[in-house]
C-alpha cells in the first residue's frame, strides 16, 4: 500500500475506535446517502482522500525523497432536536478533532497531522446536523516506491 492509503485507513482505525465523548456508529471510506441511514447508525462519518500537494525533497539517478500535503476530507453527520442539534454537530467535531490529535504520525506513517477547516450545514439539512472536517497530513515518500 501506498503512504497516502496507509494514512486513509489510520483515520479510519483510529474514528472507529473512538467511544467519548461519542461514539461513532456508522464509519467508511464510501460515501452514503443520509436518507438511507437508521436511527442507530448516527452519528456517522466517511472519509476520502482529497487533493495533495507534492515536492522533491532530493533526487539522485535511481530516486528522489518526496514529501507530500496530502488532504483528508470527513463528512459526518448526527440526528437530534431543534434544541441539541448544534451541539451534537460540535460534539462530533470534537471528537473527530481529539481521537485524530491522540497521535498526530497516523502509525508513523505522517510528519504531521492538523485539523485545516471545519464546516457545517447551517441546519439545511434539520433534524440532521451535517459536519466536513479538512484533516491536512504531511508526509515523505520515495518516489518509485509503493
Amino acid at each position: 500500500m501506498s503512504k497516502r492509503e496507509d494514512i486513509a485507513s489510520n483515520i479510519i482505525t483510529v474514528l472507529t475506535a473512538v467511544t467519548s465523548p461519542i461514539t461513532l456508529k456508522k464509519i467508511t471510506r464510501e460515501p452514503f446517502s443520509v436518507d438511507e441511514l437508521s436511527e442507530q447508525q448516527y452519528p456517522a462519518c466517511f472519509v476520502q482522500s482529497g487533493n495533495e500537494t507534492r515536492t522533491d525533497q532530493t533526487i539522485s539517478f535511481t530516486s528522489a525523497l518526496r514529501e507530500a500535503v496530502a488532504d483528508y476530507v470527513i463528512v459526518g453527520f448526527v440526528k437530534g432536536t431543534k434544541t441539541n442539534i448544534d451541539t451534537k454537530r460540535n460534539e462530533l467535531i470534537t471528537t473527530i478533532e481529539t481521537s485524530l490529535n491522540s497521535d498526530r504520525t497516523r502509525g508513523g506513517f505522517a510528519k504531521q497531522t492538523q485539523i485545516v477547516e471545519v464546516s457545517t450545514d447551517e441546519g439545511v439539512l434539520f433534524p440532521i446536523g451535517g459536519i466536513r472536517v479538512v484533516v491536512r497530513v504531511m508526509y515523505q515518500f520515495t518516489s518509485g516506491t509503493p
